[in-house]
Parts: C-alpha cells; structure tokens; sequence
C-alpha cells in the first residue's frame, strides 16, 4: 500500500511494485506480485489498463475518495503523471458518443494523453 499511496498519480507495472519490494528487502516473488495486483484490481482497488503500444498491463491506484470508474484520465506523455478529469464537459463528450456514434465509452480503461501543464513549462525554459 506503500508504494500505491506514492505512485497514485502514475501508472505502474508489475515489474515496478516488485522492484520497489525488493529495494525494501521484502522476500516476495513476481508471481505473488501479479496475484496480489489481480486481487487488488478485482477488490476495486486498481484499475488495469494495456493499450495496443504496451507490452505489459498497468495498473493506477483508485483513490478511496476518487471514483475513477465514472471519469476519464489525462496522462502526460513526458512524465507520466496521471490526472483526473472529472469536469461535465467530458460527461457531455460519452454521451455525445453513445448517441451519435452508438460508442459506449468506458472511462475506467480510458485516459487521454498530452503534455501536462509543468512539462510544457520545462520545455519552455529549455
């Protein structure tokens, strides 16, 4: 719980819980890693996502007050960062496409990606 309280604004992969494991010095295989990230997943804990790019599933920390099965994610491409988006307008957005295109959207795999607000700040200074 550590490590998902750390990384809540990031996604994660199976490899990266069991590396910061291991740098604690805690005896754990991988196998038990992907079997606690699956009931974690199932308990609503995490959400797991794999795109068509990705090679592994990720996995984002559900924050207790955070309902992110009803919103939409933005990630930044640059650094990682994950934030919520749950404003109306994209509310307006998934109804839009579920009455126009027929496309229900499913907003707890779904993220959109950009370039967050201080990584365009640090490409500016460069």
């Amino acid at each position: 719980m550590d490590f998902l309280e750390e990384n809540k604004d990031m996604r994660f992969s199976a490899a990266s819980v069991f590396a910061y494991l291991q740098g604690k010095q805690e005896q754990i295989n991988l196998a038990t890693v992907y079997r606690n990230l699956e009931r974690l997943t199932e308990e609503g804990v995490l959400l797991r996502n794999k795109s068509a790019q990705e090679d592994c599933s990720l996995y984002q920390y559900v924050e207790p007050h955070k309902n992110c099965h009803e919103h939409l994610h933005l990630q930044c491409k640059s650094c990682g960062r994950i934030m919520h988006l749950e404003c109306d307008f994209m509310k307006q957005i998934a109804a839009h496409l579920l009455e126009e295109h027929g496309f229900e959207l499913d907003c707890k795999t779904s993220a959109l990606s950009g370039i967050c607000d201080s990584c365009r700040a640090r490409k500016m200074r460069i």
